[in-house]
């Protein structure tokens, strides 16, 4: 089947100038120039022919205009700077209506009603037809992508629809440390929210000259497929709670980590954690492995239900 494609239209930097845009400092955005790099970040989500996309902060258009022209059935771009509106409503227009443009929040933004119902599948099936892209503002690209790993546990907003995939973009650091194994110095709460939900894929590494204006950080592209049976079976909250605290002194022994969890006068039950996990105390945060956080979880999880209140203690 042949792919329609755009028609000819401004190039980017053209569009850029035409509409006085700038990338603003304080938003941490960086745009793409270059179609031969956005078409080769596009390609990384996978066939997209006939499929429907979400692209978080598009900006002016760049990597918009590699999605249309894989052929996709339908495009909703969602931008929270107004003034990159009308360089995306041309898109729509040439598109013959395939790109939708919304104004918003993504981090407010309701995808259940954005995509037709009859795209979704049940969660043990083949992810649904519709995949999430963004090159993402730094500033955004950490809360947002917690924030997505919840909705991946409990399977909500982008995930009501299934395991829908994801293509994002993160500082490089940030790359390293979502796809970060056991023993690697990069290991991170990051990496283990991440893991036990997902598959997580880092691409490749897009060097700062690429963008406009230049980062002073290379770039990585990351790609999420949420598993159907997740690593640690268990409420998203608890094991996020736990894993903050064992990684909140990543360079002691775990042990440390795990005492926060208890009250001072309870630190019996940091002694029950290791022996019922079988976690050796001291070993190190980010030598831990995924069924070592697995074991830890259900230790805790288990105190917490034997022990009304305990959950919500902050050591603070």
């Amino acid at each position: 089947m042949a792919v329609a494609r755009l028609p000819p239209l401004p190039t980017i930097r053209e569009i850029i100038r035409l509409y006085g845009l700038r990338a603003e400092k304080q938003l941490a955005q960086i745009f793409i120039l270059d179609l031969k790099l956005t078409d080769k970040l596009v390609r990384q989500a996978g066939k997209l022919q006939g499929c429907h996309v979400c692209e978080v902060g598009p900006g002016p258009g760049g990597i918009t205009r590699s999605i249309v022209n894989q052929g996709v059935a339908d495009l909703l771009v969602v931008e929270k700077d107004a003034r990159f509106i009308p360089s995306l409503e041309i898109l729509s227009e040439a598109s013959e209506g395939k790109v939708r443009v919304a104004c918003g929040d993504i981090l407010k933004f309701d995808f259940e009603d954005a995509f037709p119902h009859h795209l979704k599948k049940q969660w043990d099936d083949d992810p649904p037809n519709l995949h999430v892209i963004g090159n993402l503002p730094f500033n955004v690209s950490l809360p947002l992508i917690l924030r997505w790993m919840e909705a991946a546990s409990n399977q909500t907003g982008p995930f009501s629809f299934g395991r829908t995939r994801m293509l994002l973009t993160f500082q490089k650091e940030v790359a390293e440390r979502l796809t970060a194994p056991p023993g690697d110095e990069q290991r991170s709460r990051l990496s283990i929210i991440a893991q036990h939900l997902c598959e997580v894929k880092h691409c490749f590494t897009i060097p700062g000259t690429a963008f406009v204006p230049k980062p002073k950080v290379d770039v990585g592209v990351v790609h999420f497929t949420p598993l159907v049976q997740p690593h640690i079976d268990l409420p998203f909250k608890l094991v996020e709670k736990l894993v903050r605290s064992v990684f909140h002194f990543r360079q002691k022994y775990c042990k440390r980590g795990v005492e926060i969890l208890f009250p001072i006068e309870r630190q019996d039950l940091t002694k029950e954690m290791f022996e019922t996990s079988g976690v050796d105390p001291s070993c190190r945060p980010f030598r831990l492995t995924m069924e070592e956080f697995n074991a830890l979880c259900l230790s805790y999880h288990d105190i917490c239900q034997r022990i009304p209140g305990i959950f919500h203690y902050n050591y603070r």
